[in-house]
């Protein structure tokens, strides 16, 4: 049994994880920023010993912190950073909204190091601690596909901020990766995605089981592929 926490819970691949870990027999911290809406997450709150779910606005200093302080005692071993936002409507070198490209930062490359720093002591405290943060191919500058500007930027930033935490989390035994989990049929990937949300869960969850600290800070494909940076 893991201990696991999942960010961005309420649909999506995050509801897939958090219903995959907690069927596997896992205690499981579902994370959204308004439980009151997310219906089929709490359908899965069977057991308060297995999964609960928790209001967590991720680009909130003030609501992770007091997430964090409800969750002080509490060992994670998994920390999985799932929320995320595809951007504004215009974000392109011809018609950028600089304001939703802010945002954009701020949920996708802020808020998981966020996390990361609010929940250090509990991961450290965990057993073969992982933080894996879900980013997408659209950060890789081997990836020359110019769409997307605010999105793709943010990600590319995400990497490196992780890359770069995981050498400090390294010496508290902290291995930390980063997972491209394909195009997914998602709210956000659309419905002419490659590949469904279940197979993409299983896949990462795959990933995530065989993560060590040899491999911190590195980036792979959600079946098991090293992804090119």
């Amino acid at each position: 049994m893991e201990r696991v926490l999942i960010t961005g819970a309420n649909r999506g691949i995050g509801l897939a994880l958090a219903a995959r870990y907690a069927a596997a027999g896992n205690r499981v911290f579902a994370c959204c920023r308004d439980p009151s809406k997310a219906l089929k997450l709490q359908s899965l709150a069977h057991s308060p010993k297995q999964l609960t779910v928790h209001a967590v606005h991720v680009a909130d200093p003030k609501s992770v912190a007091a997430f964090a302080r409800k969750m002080r005692a509490t060992p994670i071993d998994i920390l999985i950073n799932n929320a995320a936002t595809t951007g504004p409507v215009n974000q392109s070198l011809a018609k950028m909204d600089f304001d939703g490209w802010l945002e954009t930062f701020a949920v996708n490359t802020m808020a998981p190091l966020r996390m990361l720093q609010a929940f250090a002591a509990n991961l450290k405290a965990g057993k073969n601690p992982r933080a894996v943060t879900i980013t997408s191919k659209m950060g890789a500058l081997a990836v020359q596909t110019p769409r997307l500007y605010a999105y793709s930027s943010s990600k590319a930033a995400l990497n490196k901020v992780m890359r770069m935490a995981s050498v400090e989390l390294a010496r508290d035994g902290i291995t930390v990766g980063l997972i491209h989990p394909g195009w997914v049929k998602t709210e956000m990937g659309g419905p002419h995605a490659q590949i469904s949300v279940d197979d993409s869960a299983a896949g990462i969850m795959s990933v995530i089981a065989g993560l060590t600290l040899a491999e911190t800070g590195s980036f792979k494909k959600w079946n098991g592929e090293d992804h090119s940076w």
